[in-house]
């Protein structure tokens, strides 16, 4: 598809642009505001914490399903009615918070948003594709810098906002919830008005999905993802937990380092794409998903003094999720919405299971050792165990890339 042709000319192509930057942005906002609200909706609530992990848990289940739906869908109705849906729902989801007056209308809220989060991500990964046809690896990685942005100052104005009085009264969650989720309304405008490419494609030149299941360069593709983003979002949930209790650092300077890994994260984004499209797209993840496990490794290793490698490591986890979705549109140009689904669903099932093996191993191996070593010795064990298998995942995420690397050498279709 070229600028010139008559779907898709010069105008369109800035106003898909504009979708996909602003897209990413409001996509943060939605994911990350999260993290001030929740304690506030707890206390409101009474929540126990057996309710907020359900809460939590719907939310996966609820953007898993998004996940899976919204490939076929596109197919069915095209990408500009799938993004509208997925802005539409995040907005619609917006105002069921605001309106929530208990826990199951707060549960079946945050459901709907986290399902139309899950149609943004592969609505905005498909338009992506579709459209960064030139330099992909640099676009990819740029755009979702934005998300990467977003995700940074989130927290910071989700908290500004909740503090703010509206006729002698605060805004609080639900107002913060509903103003910030406006934004999606943006987009919504934008895309309205926009024709994205690949529409037109025809059916019987797409891959059929069985015939895209049997290609095992997908599969390798989809584990090397999970890795990725089981290593990358691993580090939200569990950084500061572990300087706290290993460390005994206070909560604002563990969030500090923890700000700190979003940021190196946040600028790898911005400005490491034309590397990995110097350098390649399958070399790309071996290198980078290589130095972000080796460094928090040692991070872990060294100890206290060698903390600040965790913040490092975000630079090299950051470009994984935007090369493979480069490499995905490169190889499947004709079918990118099948393939993204495909690739972000499994994806999506990896990183539940990682996130839950990374507790699961903390808990392991602190039982194993406070016998021997005492509390102290053995808490202090099994949260380096944990967070070690951070690393190991960033690792094995190099190690899957170098297999795919060798797979695709000897077909000679290295990208």
């Amino acid at each position: 598809m070229t600028l010139n042709s008559k779907t898709f000319n010069k105008k369109n192509y800035y106003l898909a642009l504009a979708v996909v930057f602003i897209g990413f942005l409001v996509f943060g906002f939605s994911e990350n505001i999260k993290g001030p609200a929740i304690p506030k909706m707890q206390g409101d609530f009474s929540l126990d914490e057996m309710q907020l992990g359900l809460l939590l848990a719907l939310n996966s289940l609820g953007y898993l399903l998004a996940c899976s739906f919204t490939g076929v869908l596109t197919k069915k109705l095209g990408i500009r009615i799938s993004a509208l849906l997925a802005f539409g729902t995040m907005f619609v989801g917006g105002i069921f918070i605001f309106l929530s007056v208990n826990y199951p209308t707060l549960s079946a809220a945050y459901f709907l948003l986290y399902i139309g989060n899950g149609m943004l991500e592969i609505a905005l990964g498909i338009i992506a594709a579709r459209v960064f046809t030139k330099n992909t690896g640099w676009m990819m990685n740029l755009s979702h810098g934005f998300y990467g942005l977003a995700s940074t100052v989130a927290p910071i104005i989700a908290t500004a906002l909740m503090k703010i009085n509206v006729g002698g009264k605060a805004v609080g969650w639900r107002g913060m919830y509903l103003i910030m989720l406006s934004t999606v309304l943006i987009p919504f405008a934008i895309t309205i008005f926009t024709k994205f490419p690949g529409d037109e494609i025809k059916e019987e030149e797409k891959i059929p999905l069985k015939n895209f299941v049997k290609d095992p360069v997908a599969w390798i593709l989809a584990v090397i993802l999970s890795f990725g983003v089981v290593s990358e979002l691993a580090v939200g949930g569990w950084l500061v937990n572990f300087l706290q209790q290993a460390y005994q650092w206070g909560v604002t300077t563990a969030s500090s380092l923890l700000s700190g890994f979003f940021f190196t994260f946040m600028l790898a984004r911005l400005f490491l794409g034309p590397l990995t499209d110097k350098i390649g797209f399958t070399k790309s993840l071996i290198i980078f998903s290589g130095i972000s496990g080796i460094l928090t490794i040692l991070g872990v290793l060294i100890g206290e003094r060698g903390a600040f490698l965790f913040a490092l490591a975000g630079g090299g986890i950051a470009p994984i999720y935007p090369t493979v979705m480069a490499l995905l549109a490169k190889r499947y140009p004709k079918d990118t919405d099948t393939a993204i689904s495909f690739t972000v669903t499994l994806m999506g099932i990896g990183s539940v299971i990682g996130n839950f093996l990374v507790g699961a191993i903390i808990d392991l191996f602190q039982n194993s050792f406070t016998g021997v070593y005492g509390a102290s010795k053995g808490t202090l064990i099994g949260l380096q165990a944990g967070y070690s298998f951070i690393g190991i995942c960033a690792l094995l995420c190099s190690l899957t890339a170098l297999i795919l690397y060798i797979f695709l050498k000897k077909r000679n279709e290295i990208i």
